[in-house]
């Protein structure tokens, strides 16, 4: 399995001069994302994706010797399907932006996820990222009720050929390791207090 660090991104967002991925917490954000995806001892790869709207990001990344795949960094969709083209694997895709992750959840996640599925998007309840403070974003409907896109997939990379016809399968966890995206000023101020 490939561990794959989405970490290419404008971080609008965050309206800071900074990149977002380099933001402070204890260390810049994307390399708590990488040490759990090392810590997890699940891939024999890992790789991280970057583009023109992240060069510190790279440099940082390069010099705590993670491999990059660089993008022309249009957009998360085109860039992640882009590079899903090219690897001949199972792939764990998340963003770089999630530093309560760690080397436990990660395993709890790729135990957890259906090899039969091209696609597994890991999910969080909407009423449990109320319960942290949260602003839900990307809702989807399941069972009737509201879920929340964590920004983590398990990804059968040899079966995608095109987006458009791959069907998702979710894994839903309702754990703040997954489900703290920092986007905003107040996710960063957020991170501190859960």
């Amino acid at each position: 399995m490939i561990g794959l660090v989405m970490a290419g991104g404008k971080g609008t967002r965050m309206q800071s001069e900074k990149e977002k991925l380099l933001l402070e917490y204890k260390k810049p954000l994307v390399l708590h994302v990488v040490d759990a995806l090392k810590n997890s001892n699940c891939f024999e790869k890992i790789f991280a994706v970057t583009s023109p709207n992240s060069p510190q990001t790279q440099k940082i990344l390069t010099k705590n010797n993670v491999e990059i795949i660089e993008t022309l960094g249009n957009n998360l969709v085109t860039d992640l399907n882009h590079v899903l083209k090219k690897l001949n694997d199972f792939v764990f895709v998340t963003s770089g932006d999630l530093p309560l992750l760690d080397g436990n959840i990660v395993k709890q996640i790729v135990a957890n996820s259906n090899p039969k599925k091209t696609w597994t998007s890991v999910v969080t309840t909407k009423s449990f990222q109320l319960s942290l403070n949260l602003e839900p974003e990307c809702l989807i409907s399941l069972n009737e009720k509201e879920h929340v896109h964590t920004g983590i997939s398990v990804v059968n990379a040899t079966e995608i050929k095109n987006f458009d016809s791959v069907e998702e399968d979710y894994l839903i966890i309702d754990d703040k390791r997954v489900c703290l995206n920092v986007n905003t000023k107040t996710d960063f101020e957020l991170l501190g207090r859960i």
